[in-house]
């Protein structure tokens, strides 16, 4: 019973370091992007409940999980294993894979964020923090991996946390922009939030060759963001 309740409480202890690591509290800035959903909603291609998820659920299936997902998956395995090498080449090929200066903006800006919080809060030791001091700048995904890492986290729940914040976000710069309803955005977060295990199954199983960020919609809607007279949102 002992042994019992010591691996219920680490197990319980992993999942509250989850929610930490994927709470919209984190201090990295998050809340003040949009990944161009700003610039569709002014378009109005995204103008109801509907269309948020046709654009929000487009933008998971075919940008995030086809490379930003995977990417993760990689360097969480890197970070584990002390593969710095291959670390640091994944979040090179994330930051080279951003399509417009405000998505690289944004992963260099929350990257840079994270990794100093995984600082503060000793997930890194000085070997690490050596590495990361190498890597600069330093992509979102790969500073999240290291605070995975540092939390202790298992590898599938923080590619599923990663997912969810990203989608959490999405949805809650919806709510502001088109606008929509509270209740709306919870309805909108529980349809697309279950496609996350299946994004996180082929993450897992995705072939180095088969990762992609080819959504032209996607960039062009970020690029024109950049112009667009009034924001809200810096992407």
């Amino acid at each position: 019973m002992i042994g019992s309740d010591a691996n219920r409480g680490a197990d319980l202890l992993s999942l509250v370091r989850l929610l930490q690591l994927a709470s919209p509290a984190l201090p990295v800035g998050a809340y003040s992007y949009s990944q161009g959903l700003e610039r569709v909603v002014e378009d109005g291609i995204v103008h109801d409940a509907t269309t948020a998820q046709v654009w929000i659920g487009d933008v998971l299936e075919l940008v995030v999980a086809r490379a930003e997902a995977p990417i993760l998956w990689r360097l969480v395995d890197a970070a584990e294993r002390g593969d710095w090498q291959r670390f640091k080449s994944w979040n090179e090929w994330f930051r080279a894979s951003r399509e417009t200066a405000e998505l690289r903006a944004e992963t260099e800006q929350m990257g840079g964020s994270l990794a100093k919080l995984a600082r503060d809060l000793d997930l890194v030791d000085a070997e690490v923090g050596e590495i990361v001091d190498g890597l600069a700048p330093i992509t979102l995904p790969a500073s999240f991996a290291l605070a995975a890492r540092g939390f202790a986290i298992p590898r599938e729940a923080a590619l599923a946390a990663y997912l969810w914040a990203w989608l959490e976000n999405q949805v809650l710069a919806a709510v502001k922009l088109v606008p929509l309803g509270q209740v709306a955005g919870q309805r909108l977060l529980a349809s697309l939030a279950a496609t996350i295990p299946a994004i996180v199954d082929a993450a897992i199983d995705r072939r180095d060759d088969d990762l992609s960020t080819f959504a032209p919609g996607f960039a062009i809607a970020s690029a024109r963001h950049e112009t667009q007279y009034t924001r809200l949102f810096r992407s």
